[in-house]
């Protein structure tokens, strides 16, 4: 997350969480979310989608093709800090533009749908709930905040994990901690109420995830 880290490491780092994601449930839960955001009502229609720390876009691509299948063309825009994540977003088809949370380039109401993965554990006290304000403000239809949760067992395997999948050291290091930084479900939700969400439905998903998901 720091700006100054070299782009080969934060691509490497990037790759590692595309197998997480898509492994070890950080797909999964953000899927939950979209169910509960797009059903068959909207088939034959076209949707946006809102990335907020996209990284290399891998999840809004995955929303994308999971649209697709449901009968729903979903665009996709991300907002990311580090130039070199953006490039790969945009490398790929989505579409990015290089912003801090605190500060997005986006009108309130210009999207359909906003996510947050696995970003709010970075932040600490007000600024969790001052992202998810903003994320709500920009969301014509609902937000899905997909993070993770505190589970001090998948804590520990974590190391062996990332042995397993081949992650970088770096990688492995920042996970350890980000677990150790996650949320509970209610801790989630006391966050989404206290940013004014107040009907946010907050689960616990498989892989020591949680998501929320701000519906209409």
């Amino acid at each position: 997350d720091d700006p100054s880290t070299p782009p080969q490491i934060v691509s490497r780092m990037l790759r590692d969480i595309e197998r997480s994601n898509r492994w070890l449930g950080g797909a999964h839960a953000v899927r939950l979310a979209l169910r509960a955001l797009i059903g068959p009502r909207d088939q034959g229609t076209t949707l946006t989608l809102g990335d907020i720390g996209t990284g290399s876009g891998d999840l809004p691509l995955m929303a994308e093709r999971w649209a697709a299948r449901q009968g729903v063309t979903l665009r996709s825009v991300g907002v990311e800090r580090l130039r070199a994540a953006a490039q790969m977003a945009r490398a790929r088809g989505v579409p990015t533009v290089i912003a801090c949370a605190g500060s997005l380039p986006l009108r309130p109401q210009s999207v359909d749908i906003v996510m947050v993965s696995q970003l709010a554990h970075h932040l600490t006290g007000n600024a969790i709930e001052s992202l998810l304000a903003r994320a709500d403000a920009l969301a014509r239809r609902g937000v899905i905040v997909a993070d993770l949760r505190r589970d001090a067992w998948i804590g520990r395997g974590w190391p062996l994990a990332g042995a397993a999948l081949g992650f970088h050291r770096h990688t492995v290091t920042d996970g350890v901690t980000s677990l150790a930084r996650g949320f509970t479900v209610s801790e989630l939700r006391a966050r989404c109420v206290a940013a004014g969400m107040h009907h946010a439905q907050v689960v616990a998903a498989p892989m020591a995830r949680v998501v929320s998901t701000r519906p209409p």
